[in-house]
């Protein structure tokens, strides 16, 4: 069991966090030319839940582009032991997760970060996908939403395959278009809500996370 209450988690934008964003934002302009669309159905205020299309190891890295707020995310532990990139991960929004450790620690943390009502980046196809199609969601991502009455956005961000492909050690030029979609509402129910019903957010969430990617892709 995680202990919620030991995480650190600053909402605030720290002069280390403005410095880096900077850089990463200066290089991203330069190597991957982002544009941006419907940056305004993240809300600035209350928990939710940000729920990107995953095609590359970087798209963590354009989290930075999609809100004015600070947002978080799971990084593996063992980062954070890492003399410089651990404190640097952690002044950028990354809380630790033990690696191997069941998906439930990881959902109860994340769970914590959206009580706090903070803005949290979950990746709801769990792990690096290729192709067009988006498939079956796990339920994490709206069960987290229904538990914390997170709002859920589905962003798409196309051309972040390109830009560093499964395989590849470094990121390479490519152009990215970033899409972010209208706020999906959690389920709810005056008790437990019944898996049905977040099974049926899921897939709502699925639809509407392949149709912001397809329209990443046609400006990518």
């Amino acid at each position: 069991m995680p202990d919620e209450s030991a995480l650190e988690l600053n909402p605030k934008k720290t002069p280390v966090y403005r410095v880096v964003a900077v850089i990463v934002v200066g290089l991203a302009k330069i190597f991957f030319r982002p544009t941006i669309t419907g940056r305004e159905h993240i809300p600035l205020h209350g928990p939710v839940l940000i729920a990107p299309i995953h095609r590359s190891n970087v798209d963590f890295a354009f989290t930075l582009f999609m809100s004015k707020r600070k947002v978080f995310f799971m990084a593996k532990d063992s980062l954070f032991r890492v003399p410089v990139l651990g404190p640097l991960v952690r002044h950028l929004g990354a809380f630790p997760v033990r690696r191997g450790s069941a998906d439930r620690d990881s959902m109860i943390l994340a769970e914590e970060v959206l009580r706090r009502g903070y803005a949290l980046v979950l990746f709801p196809e769990g792990t690096r996908k290729e192709g067009r199609a988006v498939l079956p969601l796990h339920d994490g991502a709206m069960f987290v939403a229904a538990r914390t009455g997170a709002t859920v956005v589905p962003v798409g961000i196309g051309g972040s395959d390109r830009a560093m492909p499964k395989g590849a050690k470094f990121p390479r030029p490519a152009k990215i278009r970033i899409v972010i979609g209208a706020p999906i509402t959690p389920p709810v129910s005056e008790g437990r809500v019944a898996r049905s019903a977040v099974a049926a957010k899921s897939e709502e969430l699925r639809q509407e996370l392949e149709a912001v990617y397809w329209q990443s892709l046609d400006g990518a």
